[in-house]
């Protein structure tokens, strides 16, 4: 049980020393992984929520900006483009007014389609992937905290484990 358990913090510290070492290539990963599901916003009612929430929590639109919704059918600004929501983003990516109970789900219409400086009263300009690294950097006190609580809990169970191992082998030594 404790080579198990070593073997997972072993594992654990290796991946945690490659995402630092290869983070750039972590961000083109997850702007790779945003923007396939872009695509498929629509298709998938359970991709649409999660990226709904992740949008609203970090108050961004897009991977690295709403431009990046040209990349679902719906939204993007082609001629060929008949859908009402075309040159538009969702709701998830407006801005909220504290005024209002009731969330505008049309809110993103044609926005895109309107000047950058008035884009920006409506909808967040900012993309997920900067969002999201400016949060880890100011939670990477917790972040870090957290990891170094589990890797300790994982080393106190490497330790019971071989304190159990050891207490097995004195008793049937005593037999």
């Amino acid at each position: 049980f404790s080579v198990f358990l070593g073997i997972i913090f072993f594992l654990e510290l290796t991946t945690g020393v490659l995402a630092f070492v290869f983070k750039d290539w972590i961000k083109d990963q997850l702007k790779f992984f945003i923007n396939n599901n872009i695509r498929a916003y629509r298709d998938d009612i359970d991709l649409q929520n999660l990226i709904d929430f992740t949008q609203e929590y970090w108050e961004c639109c897009g991977a690295f900006g709403p431009e990046d919704w040209n990349l679902n059918i719906y939204f993007n600004c082609t001629d060929t483009n008949l859908s009402r929501e075309k040159c538009g983003v969702p709701f998830s990516c407006c801005t909220k007014d504290p005024a209002e109970d009731v969330i505008n789900t049309q809110c993103g219409y044609d926005i895109r389609a309107k000047a950058d400086s008035e884009q920006k009263t409506f909808i967040y300009t900012k993309g997920c992937v900067p969002q999201f690294e400016k949060w880890l950097q100011e939670n990477l006190t917790v972040v870090a905290g957290i990891f170094i609580g589990i890797a300790l809990l994982q080393i106190f169970g490497i330790c019971l484990a071989q304190n159990l191992l050891s207490d097995i082998e004195a008793v049937r030594e005593s037999w």
